[in-house]
């Protein structure tokens, strides 16, 4: 998905601020927006990219417009700046990214051409005419974590993970709590690959992990190869990123999709009309705000459990339900949220503990 996470902890370590922060002003396009998409790798690699060209497709349907995308595209600025220029140059004046490592490049760009705006999935650079958005998995991690525990028989769940970076523990422990719900003995045990897209290390985990005598495989990796074995080792499992039911149907139970399409449609609508104002801090944005959702439930997932997985959706969307709202102990009993508190942006982003129920394996 993303070659280095490390410093996407700034994120949310300057969000807290976002609310003291003074209003900048309003962005104003030259003229009608004309919108480009640039993506790092190809855009059919079934994963992340896929997603967000899936995204791309939705909005030309629903914007009535043409949104060319230039593929392969490597994250540094020597490949990044002339695909981008040349767009602009054609004519292009809302960019849209696809990477953490088009942050700074996209930032140089947007100073360089202050009437064209930049948006960049995942990135960590922000400006009057750049905004850097990213989801809250863990809602839609919560969710496939309770038909997770729905589908399973013997309450052992795995997960396989990339990197254990804030951004991906707190799918996991999501995963376990939404188990829970479910199940109150659930377990979670999460293997980390070490690599975001390795579909040979994918496979030996998920392997090991079902060797184990675990039957619901999640997963926050950018390959189907997780369902995949899942299905072919007659276990169930959950994706992530996209519907991976796609490969896996008789595996796949629940998956965590992104949803680009329903943030960006509305953002580029505040572009042409010219009331976009880019928070300095980025955009983290929650299941209603368009960042992720979920594609459920599998026929091995009981209808009561499906059921409630569509209510407890409708709550995280009505805002009446936090993930991570107090009180909640880690796993070693040290409280990590008070009750009546709920746990702040940057607590997220520096995520490195689990909650009772996670089982860590390297």
């Amino acid at each position: 998905m993303i070659r280095n996470f490390r410093t996407t902890l700034a994120l949310g370590l300057l969000g807290v601020a976002a609310a003291a922060a003074p209003a900048s002003a309003a962005f104003k396009l030259g003229g009608p927006p004309k919108i480009a998409m640039v993506i790092f790798s190809q855009k059919n690699d079934g994963g992340w990219s896929q997603a967000l060209d899936e995204a791309r497709q939705r909005m030309e349907k629903e914007m009535g417009l043409t949104i060319p995308v230039v593929e392969n595209v490597p994250e540094n600025a020597t490949a990044i700046r002339p695909a981008v220029e040349l767009l602009i140059q054609r004519g292009y004046n809302v960019i849209i990214g696809s990477a953490f490592g088009y942050s700074d490049t996209f930032k140089e760009l947007s100073e360089k051409y202050p009437e064209v705006a930049f948006l960049n999935p995942a990135g960590t650079t922000n400006g009057p005419n750049l905004e850097s958005f990213y989801g809250r998995t863990y809602e839609s991690q919560y969710l496939c974590g309770m038909a997770a525990a729905g589908a399973s028989r013997s309450g052992k769940l795995g997960f396989v993970a990339a990197n254990p970076f804030g951004l991906v523990n707190w799918t996991v422990n999501a995963y376990a709590l939404g188990a829970r719900q479910v199940n109150p003995d659930a377990t979670v045990t999460v293997v980390y690959t070490g690599a975001w897209n390795d579909p040979v290390k994918e496979r030996a985990a998920t392997e090991a992990l079902i060797e184990q005598g675990i039957d619901v495989i999640g997963q926050h990796v950018d390959t189907p190869a997780p369902q995949l074995v899942a299905q072919e080792k007659g276990v169930f499992g959950t994706g992530h990123h996209r519907d991976l039911g796609e490969f896996a149907p008789k595996a796949t139970q629940c998956s965590s999709v992104w949803v680009w399409d329903r943030f960006l449609i509305p953002e580029i609508k505040k572009i042409e009309t010219g009331t976009w104002e880019p928070s300095p801090y980025g955009a983290f944005l929650s299941i209603k705000e368009g960042g992720t959702d979920i594609a459920c439930c599998g026929d091995a997932v009981p209808k009561e459990v499906a059921e409630k997985v569509k209510a407890v959706r409708q709550e995280i969307v009505d805002g009446k339900l936090q993930v991570y709202a107090g009180p909640l102990k880690d796993r070693d009993g040290k409280e990590r949220v008070a009750a009546g508190a709920t746990l702040g942006d940057a607590e997220l982003w520096g995520m490195d503990w689990y909650v009772d129920g996670v089982i860590s394996q390297k």
